[in-house]
């Protein structure tokens, strides 16, 4: 995803190691790394770790950090990159909209001969590795590779247990059961989900509402061109027209389309909704955020698609002075230790050890997920497939929210920009 916006208003800098300087100035001795994860994730727990051992295991070398916020380096990424004040190694979204953009521009490094020698192509599943990978038109699923995940996410939805209990109400296995505890929390007076439409994850949910309707053959014809999209068809019609019941019912409230993502989620962690659909990269953030309430979480239910993938990537500026080191660093993200730390923090690895998670909670996230891979459910997120299309999902959703368009004016809104794109592409 797209997909995360923890750290969208962190825009200032934290240097934990070492000096300054740009990857432009060159300096062997500094590695220059940016990332947007909050420190109290399990990836930034993790990415602290690698730092440290990474500085450990390069005697003289210094991490030059940078937290960024994620929106700022999604707008800027380009014109840095194209620029001496590129960092050697960033953390990036995946998909075409974005690494496969850099990858056309010839703003990153290949890391295809890194990926074989290292074994990174053999430590990351086939469906891992399919966001990893782009073409010569920047679509994801083959080529060569201009990214390396470093952990893995999916959307699911998070419920408040006391609030469950208080009414009665059991863990839904079918969206049929899912929307009748939200009527329960309506006609208690609660507006069961909280939601951020001004930014994630309004859309996501319209896409999963869709996705029910879906297979693989849908997901790869919409997210790898392999095939037409039709926006009005069966699955998006019923995702579109879904979520704008789900307005009308008191489902999603009014004030959803103006909050972001971050408000959201503090509102769900004080209790103020019962329910809220969102990515695993949320999991540390509520663990160490939610004192007053118990709570859980569940797939969503009935659908065999669902929205996840490689978490984002790693990727090597081509204008990266240090490569050789932004690949070592790489190479611990990946290692047994730093995996399992992010496990152990409440994240999904990628390469997982051979060690079990003592938590149950973490085992059944990491459950979930394989059990997405295998089922070959994983579906990616909404924006992906366009340069620019994150906005207009947004926009789109938006006026779901609000009542200023119906169904099928906001589809055919998304219907535009994707045509345009397919058609820059070559079909």
């Amino acid at each position: 995803m797209f997909a995360r916006v923890l750290a969208a208003l962190l825009v200032s800098t934290t240097v934990l190691a070492g000096c300054g300087g740009s990857a432009g100035d060159s300096d062997p001795g500094t590695l220059k790394l940016w990332h947007y994860e909050s420190p109290d994730s399990a990836m930034g727990i993790a990415w602290n770790a690698a730092i440290a051992k990474f500085e450990a295991t390069h005697p003289g070398v210094k991490v030059q950090f940078e937290e960024k916020g994620f929106e700022q380096v999604q707008k800027t990424a380009p014109m840095v990159l194209n620029s001496n004040e590129a960092p050697d190694l960033l953390e990036y979204n995946k998909g075409n909209a974005t690494t496969g953009l850099l990858s056309r521009q010839g703003l990153l490094a290949d890391l295809t001969e890194q990926a074989v020698a290292r074994g990174w192509d053999k430590r990351l599943s086939a469906g891992i590795q399919t966001t990893a990978r782009y073409d010569e038109r920047g679509v994801m699923g083959s080529g060569k590779w201009f990214g390396v995940p470093n952990y893995a996410e999916y959307v699911t939805v998070y419920y408040n247990e006391d609030a469950f209990a208080a009414r009665g109400l059991a863990v839904p296995t079918t969206l049929a059961e899912f929307t009748a505890a939200m009527d329960a929390f309506v006609a208690a007076g609660t507006t069961p989900l909280a939601v951020g439409g001004a930014e994630y994850p309004a859309q996501q949910i319209l896409y999963q509402l869709a996705l029910s309707k879906a297979d693989r053959d849908w997901v790869d014809r919409y997210q790898r061109y392999t095939g037409d999209v039709d926006f009005h068809d069966e699955a998006w019609t019923y995702g579109a027209t879904t979520f704008a019941e789900w307005v009308a019912k008191g489902y999603v409230g009014p004030e959803s389309s103006g909050m972001k993502a971050e408000d959201m989620g503090v509102a769900f962690i004080q209790g103020k909704y019962p329910i809220m659909v969102s990515g695993t990269w949320w999991r540390g953030r509520l663990q160490s955020g939610i004192k007053d309430f118990q709570w859980g979480s569940f797939p969503w239910p009935g659908s065999r698609m669902g929205i996840g993938s490689s978490g984002n990537l790693w990727v090597v500026p081509e204008g990266s002075r240090n490569k050789e080191l932004a690949y070592d660093f790489i190479d611990i993200t990946l290692s047994q230790e730093i995996q399992d730390k992010l496990r152990d923090a409440g994240g999904v690895p990628v390469a997982p050890g051979g060690s079990q998670p003592t938590d149950p909670a973490v085992r059944t996230l990491i459950d979930e997920f394989d059990t997405l891979v295998a089922n070959d459910g994983l579906a990616y997120y909404p924006d992906w497939p366009a340069p620019g299309f994150y906005a207009v999902f947004v926009s789109a959703t938006q006026k779901l929210i609000t009542g200023g368009a119906t169904p099928d004016q906001v589809l055919d809104e998304v219907a535009k920009p994707y045509a345009e794109n397919r058609a820059t592409l070559g079909g």
